[in-house]
């Protein structure tokens, strides 16, 4: 099921460029032939031109060497060019689709993903893509090359084209019985990979907490533990690796050698000549090169499958909604709204507040999605235009490096600093540096300055429907109030949930309720 997953990922980036993919096969088997019909030449030269002393015969050997040279020369440059696109290719296009594919997910990200799983994608697994793809070109032309010196061999003399023909092949074989376990530290190193790095973003979020209570030296002892388990899994891998290294050399090294021993006997025996014998060793020398690029194609194989498997196994992870069979559309104007499960009713255009106690991200979620909007359920609605029409605003949103403005300022027409003003929030500018510039997750920022931006970023979306969980739990109870008061008078004629447990947002309120019985 992992090898079918991983396949699916490879094959789709693969149809995106199929020209690049043909062109380094071609370019590589067009590289790779000329090395392995160069020895082929010299033994004809040797047996053609020098033992008998033709000066012509040689200078024509002389310039199809040099053909072959020129011919290796101008394959080199296309298959250099293409194996870095296609290397690009790779690692660009598995960026893209797991980015595009994160984007669409949303809030089901971080409910379904495990920390840092997209960062160990972008880390590592992308470039282990692009070295399966880079590898393809050299892989086919030492199959092709391998195939054409055997079948010329053969020709010249059946003992030892059979010996290269059967050798090189079990030599390749040899390396098989290494992958497996490689495989398998391969995918036990990218899972530690994967949680030392969800470990790391937990540490940078709650860094300031950390500090606060004392922590740092009790996550610092975890995440050196949980590195070291990383370093041990990748030396675990690099023992089969190195295992792998030496067989590449040693197998076909003795398939030389056998080669080079019966082959002299031959000579002696006067069975072939002496530039046959020239011709084979040369030909038992260049097969170490293809067996060498078979190994490492074995290898990015492994690894390129791991990491596609990762990739896909996030691919299939499905937004939430998703998209209805027929989809219906949301009535125009305000959005009454009807949530079945707990039977609270909103009525359009009114400032509601719902005292929820420990159910309030479940009440928040049922009313963003699951929800009736007058006989329309939610579900019906392509998401889409239920998150243009319906926001919910967490306490957990996210505030990004940049201009402030920029960041809250969300384009859709509404008067900024009327919005900055509704949520109280222009104290919080004046206390940045003078370029006004948030740094990453407004870490800069005390908790109810923090709210107050994420406030003012949610008015400024200007939904129809505007669900915010508990907006003002980290301000004082003065400022409270003030925000309380601007916000009704700001969403004036628009629907707007507040889940919060304060009276003070009770105090303004249309209609207060206390999962579904009024006070």
């Amino acid at each position: 099921m992992a090898a079918t997953s991983s396949f699916r990922f490879l094959r789709s980036l693969l149809m995106k460029r199929p020209g690049l993919l043909l062109l380094c096969t071609v370019a590589g088997s067009l590289w790779m032939l000329p090395t392995a019909l160069m020895p082929l030449v010299i033994g004809s030269a040797v047996d053609a031109g020098i033992r008998p002393h033709d000066v012509g015969a040689l200078v024509g050997w002389v310039l199809a060497a040099l053909g072959l040279g020129v011919a290796q020369m101008i394959a080199a440059a296309f298959l250099h060019w293409g194996a870095h696109s296609i290397w690009l290719h790779g690692a660009a296009g598995s960026q893209r689709l797991v980015l595009a594919h994160v984007t669409q997910l949303g809030g089901v990200l971080t409910r379904k993903v495990r920390a840092g799983e997209v960062v160990a994608i972008g880390a590592s697994d992308i470039y282990r893509v692009g070295n399966l793809f880079e590898v393809v070109g050299r892989a086919t032309g030492s199959l092709v090359s391998f195939v054409v010196a055997a079948v010329l061999l053969l020709s010249i003399s059946p003992v030892l084209g059979v010996v290269v023909l059967i050798g090189v092949p079990l030599a390749t074989l040899g390396i098989g019985p290494l992958l497996s376990p490689l495989r398998r530290r391969e995918e036990a190193q990218r899972e530690q990979l994967g949680q030392v790095s969800a470990q790391a973003a937990d540490i940078v979020s709650g860094l300031r907490i950390l500090r606060g209570v004392g922590g740092e030296p009790r996550f610092h002892a975890r995440f050196t533990e949980a590195s070291q388990r990383v370093r041990a899994a990748g030396v675990a891998a690099g023992r089969i690796e190195a295992w792998l290294a030496g067989a590449e050399v040693l197998l076909p090294g003795l398939v030389t050698v056998l080669v080079t021993w019966l082959g002299a006997r031959l000579a002696l025996d006067g069975t072939i000549s002496v530039g046959e014998l020239v011709a084979f060793y040369g030909v038992s020398a260049f097969l170490v090169i293809p067996v060498r690029t078979a190994s490492e194609a074995a290898y990015s194989f492994a690894a390129g499958m791991v990491a596609a498997g990762r990739a896909q196994a996030l691919l299939r992870v499905e937004p939430e909604p998703p998209s209805p069979d027929r989809p219906q559309s949301l009535p125009s104007g305000p959005l009454e709204l009807f949530d079945e499960a707990s039977g609270v009713r909103i009525a359009p255009g009114e400032l509601t507040v719902i005292d929820a106690g420990e159910q309030v991200d479940a009440v928040a979620e049922r009313l963003a999605w699951q929800s009736r909007a007058g006989d329309v359920p939610l579900r019906a609605v392509e998401p889409d235009e239920v998150r243009q029409r319906i926001l919910l605003a967490h306490n957990q949103d996210q505030l990004f490096a940049g201009p402030v403005l920029a960041e809250v300022d969300l384009g859709n027409g509404v008067d900024l600093e009327a919005a900055l003003h509704a949520a109280d929030a222009h104290d919080v500018l004046a206390a940045l540096p003078a370029d006004g510039v948030l740094d990453e997750r407004g870490r800069s920022l005390s908790g109810g300055q923090r709210q107050r931006l994420l406030l003012a970023r949610a008015l400024c979306a200007d939904a129809d429907v505007l669900i915010l969980d508990e907006p003002t739990s980290a301000v004082d109870a003065h400022t409270e109030a003030r925000i309380a008061e601007r916000v009704k008078e700001f969403r004036t004629g628009r629907t707007t949930i507040v889940l919060s447990q304060s009276p003070l947002w009770t105090a303004v309120a249309d209609r207060a309720l206390d999962l579904g019985a009024e006070k």
